[in-house]
């Protein structure tokens, strides 16, 4: 197993690693117009939400190379507001995993009104569709710990979106590596049964609890919801992927041994995870300080297994 972070540019660095050499892409880009990150070619503070996912097309196409055959993605992107013009952002995000506000002036697109919720995540996700993904599942991270919001006229934003995109119409997808509990209970009389909500049974059918029925696999199959809590890093000041929501796109979409990669590696969660799991990792970060602190955060999470490559 190796680790790798490249410092610089994702796409640039992308065009360097040879042809199906990853499994999996894991991995949360900067969402658009919430945070300045101090690089003139950095993602996120695109004027439009257009250029904005032009340019996420364009990374995203040579990771579809870099790819196995059979490989998959799993993006996560949050969604923005449009603000008003007395705004200091592009965007604003309330309650979002990257809150913050872009030192860029604001110029609200054409065709968004103020308080507009501008859809970035399907607009990125279609655009890869028609770039050649397939578009396999539109899965809900649902945080039950959300950013309280100070609105009165619409719910708190309390989820964001993790797409899972493959490059082929078959490929890799460990479906028992994150199968979820399935097992509830009813009284009929004195006898508890129970059945197993994902197998379709309502013929009557009897079996003790905790044991289900089925292919003879416990649980039932991963639903389109994953209830998981924010959790913060020390030391990032930027919100970072919790470490479950990592360990459920690497399991399903890598096996042991596997090339896990994230052309926007931030702090490093990505890398780490893939280390617990016993994948490689292969991560791009423009920022050097975030990429040293990558480096940092993976080595003390598992010391005696990494080696760093720089």
């Amino acid at each position: 197993m190796h680790t790798t972070i490249h410092t610089g540019d994702s796409l640039e660095i992308l065009r360097t690693l040879p042809d199906g050499s990853a499994q999996c892409c894991v991995t949360s880009p900067p969402y658009w117009g919430l945070r300045d990150y101090g690089h003139d070619e950095q993602i996120g503070l695109e004027q439009t939400p257009e250029e904005y996912v032009a340019r996420l097309v364009a990374v995203f196409t040579e990771v579809r190379r870099v790819l196995a055959d059979d490989g998959v993605l799993w993006l996560n992107l949050g969604d923005s507001y449009a603000s008003s013009p007395a705004s200091d952002g592009v965007g604003k995000q309330q309650g979002g995993a990257h809150q913050h506000t872009p030192k860029a002036a604001y110029t609200r697109p054409h065709g968004l009104k103020p308080k507009d919720l501008v859809g970035i995540p399907w607009r990125v996700a279609f655009a890869l569709q028609a770039d050649g993904w397939y578009l396999r599942s539109d899965t809900i991270w649902h945080k039950p710990n959300p950013m309280p919001e100070s609105v009165r006229d619409r719910p708190t934003k309390a989820h964001e979106y993790v797409f899972l995109m493959s490059k082929s119409a078959r490929y890799f997808y460990d479906q028992d590596a994150i199968r979820e509990d399935s097992q509830h209970e009813y009284k009929a009389g004195a006898l508890t049964v129970g059945y197993s909500a994902g197998s379709g049974r309502r013929d009557g059918a009897r079996h003790r609890a905790g044991i289900g029925f089925g292919v003879g696999k416990q649980g039932r199959n991963a639903r389109s919801v994953w209830t998981i809590a924010t959790q913060h890093f020390p030391g990032a000041h930027f919100a970072v992927m919790p470490p479950a929501l990592a360990d459920r796109c690497i399991r399903a979409g890598s096996r042991v041994g596997d090339v896990v990669l994230d052309p926007f590696a931030g702090a490093g969660t990505t890398g780490m995870v893939a280390r617990r799991l016993r994948r490689s990792f292969v991560g791009c970060e423009l920022n050097p300080a975030f990429a040293e602190m990558a480096r940092q955060r993976i080595d003390a999470d598992a010391p005696l297994l990494n080696r760093m490559a720089l």
